[in-house]
C-alpha cells in the first residue's frame, strides 16, 4: 500500500494529532477495525486504528492506556479517541515483533491463564465506563428476540444452514448464564493466540483492545479458557485444557470460583464457539469450530448444569 492509497482524512489527522504527516506505509489490516501501520515523516512508527463509532472505543482505549501505564505488555495509546465522520480513530505505539504461541495442551493453557489473570487483575482497579454493547460473540445478554443478538449481515443469510446442535448449545448456555446475577467486570473478550505475541516464555504484547466486554469475571475467564488456542481459524480448546486454564486462573488470582461461577465459566466457554460455528455455517466455511463444538458440547453443558 502506498501513501496515495491512504484515506483522504488520514494525513491531516496525523499532522493534527501526531505532529507529522505519514512518510510511508508499513502495513494495512482490515478486520472489525482498519489498522494502518505508518512511518511518520518526522520520524517514528505508529499504528492508527479506525472503526465504526458504536460508542465503545473510548472505554476500550482508556482501559488499554490504564494497563500500558502500569507496565502491562500492550501498545501504549498516543491519542484519545477522535471522531472522524462516522469513525472512531486513535493512534498507538507500534509494538512490533514477537511470536504466536501455538498449541492447546494443558501446559500451553497455563501460560495463557497466567497472562489473562494478570490482565484481569490490572483492570480490576480501573474506573472505566462499560464498553457496551458487548462484542457480538460475548453478547448473550442481548435484548433481541431469539437466541442470537440481532446482527443484520448474519441474520440476512439462510439460517437453515446452521446445524441444530449449534443453536441448541447456544440456547442452553445462554439460558444458564441469564439465570444468574453475578456482578460484571471489565475484561478482554477476544483472548485468542492470534492476538498475543511472545518472546520465548515472556508475553510481549496483547492486542485487540477493541474487544473488551462487560460480563461476570467467571464468564470472561470461561470464554478465554475456550478461545485461547485459536491461532488461525477460531476453534475450541480441549475440555481438559480449559479445565487447567480455569484452575490456574483461580490460583493466580487467589480466589476460588463458587459452584455457580464454575458453571457460568463452562457455559461461557460455549458461547463464542457457538457464535463461530454459526458464522462458519452461514459463510460456508470449513467447520473448524463447529466440529470442536459438536465433540465437546455435551460435556461442557454438563459442567455448566445446562
Amino acid at each position: 500500500m502506498s501513501l496515495d492509497d491512504l484515506p483522504d482524512w488520514l494525513p491531516a489527522w496525523c499532522r493534527d494529532h501526531l505532529g507529522s504527516a505519514p512518510g510511508g506505509v508499513l502495513f494495512r489490516l482490515h478486520r472489525m477495525s482498519t489498522v494502518f501501520g505508518l512511518r511518520l515523516a518526522g520520524g517514528g512508527d505508529v499504528v492508527v486504528k479506525a472503526r465504526a463509532d458504536d460508542g465503545r472505543a473510548g472505554s476500550c482505549v482508556a482501559a488499554q492506556t490504564w494497563l500500558a501505564e502500569r507496565g502491562f505488555p500492550c501498545a501504549r495509546p498516543l491519542t484519545p479517541v477522535v471522531a472522524v465522520g462516522s469513525l472512531a480513530v486513535h493512534a498507538e505505539e507500534f509494538r512490533r515483533g514477537g511470536e504466536v504461541l501455538r498449541g492447546d495442551s494443558p501446559d500451553v493453557a497455563v501460560r495463557y491463564a497466567e497472562v489473562f489473570a494478570r490482565l484481569m487483575a490490572g483492570l480490576s482497579g480501573a474506573a472505566i465506563a462499560p464498553p457496551l454493547p458487548n462484542p457480538r460473540w460475548m453478547r448473550w445478554d442481548h435484548p433481541d428476540p431469539g437466541v442470537w443478538p440481532a446482527i443484520g449481515f448474519l441474520d440476512s443469510r439462510d439460517q437453515a444452514a446452521v446445524p441444530a446442535y449449534v443453536v441448541d448449545t447456544a440456547a442452553r448456555a445462554r439460558e444458564r448464564m441469564l439465570a444468574t446475577s453475578l456482578p460484571c467486570v471489565l475484561g478482554h473478550a477476544d483472548f485468542e493466540a492470534q492476538n498475543l505475541r511472545w518472546h520465548g516464555r515472556e508475553v510481549w504484547a496483547v492486542h485487540d483492545w477493541d474487544s473488551l466486554a462487560w460480563q461476570p469475571e467467571a464468564a470472561l475467564a470461561g470464554a478465554a479458557s475456550g478461545t485461547f488456542a485459536s491461532a488461525g481459524p477460531p476453534t475450541l480448546a480441549p475440555v481438559e485444557s480449559s479445565e487447567v486454564f480455569l484452575e490456574s486462573y483461580q490460583d493466580i488470582r487467589g480466589r476460588r470460583f463458587t459452584a455457580v461461577e464454575q458453571e457460568i465459566a463452562w457455559a461461557a466457554s460455549l458461547w463464542p464457539a457457538a457464535h463461530n460455528a454459526r458464522w462458519e455455517a452461514l459463510h460456508g466455511d470449513a467447520p473448524v469450530c463447529g466440529d470442536a463444538l459438536r465433540a465437546q458440547a455435551v460435556e461442557r453443558l454438563r459442567r455448566a448444569s445446562a
